[in-house]
């Protein structure tokens, strides 16, 4: 007798933010806004600047409150919420300026030695580190963002992270699909509007170690682009 072995895709939002930075909902907000509306897996990835947000003083309060509201989530929703951060290194030269996605990450990393030094420790520390919005010089002009650090220098970057944002929310970096890079889709959530938008969907087991190592691994994940947000939110 032949038995099904292939998981379930979980719809997955890989980088959101809370209070703790510049989102506009708390921890339990937001958990309570995901769960409500079927997703499987929130990775709650708050920014940490080199002197603003999420700081070492305050990282593992931080993660206390993640875990605590990742506990009720399971309970209410069978939602699986995961601890991590982006590393935001800020430059006046936007080709200097990189923010990476540190999924899992249980142990604070900060950016005084800059972003090369935080993504190896990130990645020492086990976590999967996902390029964020990852612009391009000539999309720069476009974007309140200046991140245009993994375009200009791919060779540096690639071999440090282990995946690309190819959509946050609705713009499309088009660039990392030419490049054949391993791809994820976020919302960049800050405020419910981005509740809707480009999500990813991953074959794997619910729990942080295997949605962890899938997203280190090489194996492909599935996009999906959710409803218009006002229909979804009403919904509720």
């Amino acid at each position: 007798m032949l038995v099904a072995t292939k998981q379930n895709p979980l719809l997955c939002e890989l980088h959101a933010h809370t209070t703790w930075s510049d989102g506009v909902l708390g921890v339990r907000e937001l958990c309570d806004l995901y769960g409500r509306h079927g997703f499987d897996v929130l990775a709650i990835t708050d920014h940490t600047l080199l002197h603003d947000h999420v700081q070492s003083s305050d990282f593992d309060a931080y993660v206390r409150e993640i875990d605590a509201e990742a506990d009720r989530a399971r309970r209410l929703y069978d939602l699986l919420v995961l601890p991590g951060l982006e590393l935001t290194h800020e430059s006046a030269e936007p080709e200097a300026s990189g923010h990476a996605v540190a999924l899992g990450l249980r142990r604070f990393v900060g950016m005084g030695a800059g972003l090369e030094e935080a993504l190896r420790a990130a990645r020492a520390e086990g976590a999967a580190l996902v390029a964020a919005h990852p612009y391009t010089l000539a999309d720069n002009g476009l974007a309140y963002r200046p991140t245009a650090a993994f375009a200009t220098d791919p060779e540096r970057w690639t071999p440090l992270l282990d995946r690309f944002e190819l959509f946050n929310r609705t713009t499309l970096f088009p660039w990392v699909a030419e490049a054949g890079l391993p791809v994820v889709a976020t919302g960049d959530f800050h405020v419910p509007a981005h509740l809707a938008t480009w999500k990813t969907m991953l074959p794997c087991a619910k729990d942080e170690e295997a949605v962890v190592a899938y997203l280190r691994s090489s194996r492909p994940a599935y996009l999906v682009r959710l409803v218009g947000a006002a229909q979804l939110l009403l919904a509720a």
